[in-house]
């Protein structure tokens, strides 16, 4: 549905915040957001290209990508863009120029699927079925997994090893070459790294699981090895202590998440202290688990237990348009000085979604169904305030290309 708003551009939300070492114009950003638009080799289309240049016309606005597979074993799901090829990476480079010509900046959202990845395709590519453990998410992926030929299995400590030292390693040097100003470790929404911090997912006996310091083993050491690569200004993180999406029991299992987040955000904290402070820490609201909202009587905890540990700066996304038009929990949110506040789903159908913030401009329906496609309709057919959308015969003919620049 429509969402009246009140022009916020006198507001806090439109004063610069400073990230890691740059400074954006404003306190709104875009979550990493799914499309499913990138060829059949996961190297982002044409489509992309538009997609990113409108969202980033306000300038000095951050745009995260999409969630971008760091190497063949981190998915695969049809549509999803990685960062692994050379031809990737240059087509990726394309992108990020565009974004910079805006005077925006950029972040990569490294996305690595675990027991939720397609082992078919998996199978195609070669590649095993992989998790902390053998415990699927559910019994549709065990079944997919049986017919694929390519079960579930728990990583060695060996591929451990080649994950972090080699397959991250290669992604965020080539997001460097690139030009992306961060890059994001996916924690969240029940992936690998969730899977490695959380008990019901993880089982190992090995120095990655177990207590809650072997849980968080994984996550940290990545985390470590990338700020030896491109500094911890430019890295970011995002979790969801209280998401179930996909399999995960956050409060209804053995160990509460605010016992093993506590941890893990304090050790974030503690490399901070120690001189490698984080760009951000981004966080998924309880408004929010996976791709659906949260009624207030259904939410089971909160996330201010991460401000009082951690000093730096914060990113928070999920529903800020319950109670437009005042926008008060945004408000709120960024009254501290060191919150950014994204929006998803609406800046999907609003393209020009800063600009109507500042102006008050009425925000434009989404259309769930067609978030995840394979042509530009309810992609780039979206219009911008005053403007008339596009047949959608039209865009559905309009499927992804190569980029040729």
């Amino acid at each position: 549905m429509s969402v009246n708003i009140n022009p916020l551009g006198e507001t806090q939300v439109f004063q610069p915040i400073k990230l890691g070492k740059n400074t954006l114009s404003h306190r709104v950003f875009f979550p990493p957001t799914t499309r499913t638009r990138s060829l059949e080799d996961h190297t982002p289309s044409n489509l992309a290209y538009k997609y990113y240049d409108e969202r980033s016309k306000f300038p000095g606005t951050l745009i995260i990508s999409e969630g971008t597979f760091p190497s063949a074993q981190a998915g695969l799901y049809e549509g999803v863009p990685g960062i692994w090829t050379e031809r990737q990476t240059k087509t990726w480079k394309h992108i990020i120029d565009k974004i910079h010509e805006n005077k925006s900046f950029a972040s990569i959202q490294l996305w690595n699927l675990g027991r939720t990845g397609d082992p078919a395709l998996l199978k195609k590519a070669g590649k095993p079925f992989l998790a902390p453990s053998a415990i699927y998410f559910d019994e549709e992926s065990k079944k997919a997994a049986e017919k694929a030929g390519n079960p579930l299995r728990a990583m060695t400590e060996e591929e451990i090893k080649d994950m972090i030292y080699e397959q991250y390693t290669i992604a965020a040097k080539n997001a460097l070459e690139a030009g992306f100003d961060y890059i994001e470790l996916h924690s969240a929404h029940g992936y690998l790294l969730h899977e490695f911090l959380e008990e019901s997912s993880n089982k190992r006996t090995d120095k990655y699981g177990g207590s809650i310091e072997n849980r968080a083993r994984f996550v940290l050491e990545l985390v470590d090895h990338m700020i030896s690569i491109v500094g911890a200004e430019r890295l970011g993180i995002r979790i969801s202590p209280w998401a179930t999406f996909q399999g995960m029991k956050s409060v209804h299992g053995e160990v509460h998440p605010l016992t093993t987040y506590s941890y893990l955000v304090n050790e974030l904290e503690k490399r901070a202290q120690a001189g490698n402070r984080l760009a951000y820490i981004s966080l998924v609201e309880p408004r929010v688990d996976g791709i659906n909202s949260v009624e207030k009587k259904d939410q089971t905890g909160n996330n201010d237990f991460v401000k009082d540990l951690w000093k730096g700066t914060i990113l928070k996304a999920g529903n800020y348009t319950y109670d437009a038009p005042k926008f008060g929990q945004l408000l709120d949110d960024v009254s501290d000085g060191r919150t950014l506040v994204g929006f998803s789903r609406y800046f999907i159908s609003n393209p020009d979604l800063i600009s109507r913030l500042e102006k008050g401009h009425q925000l434009a329906p989404y259309e769930r169904e067609t978030f995840y496609g394979r042509s530009d309709f309810g992609y780039n057919d979206y219009p911008k305030y005053g403007e008339k959308r596009e047949d959608a015969e039209v865009a559905k003919k309009r499927v992804p290309e190569e980029l040729v620049v």
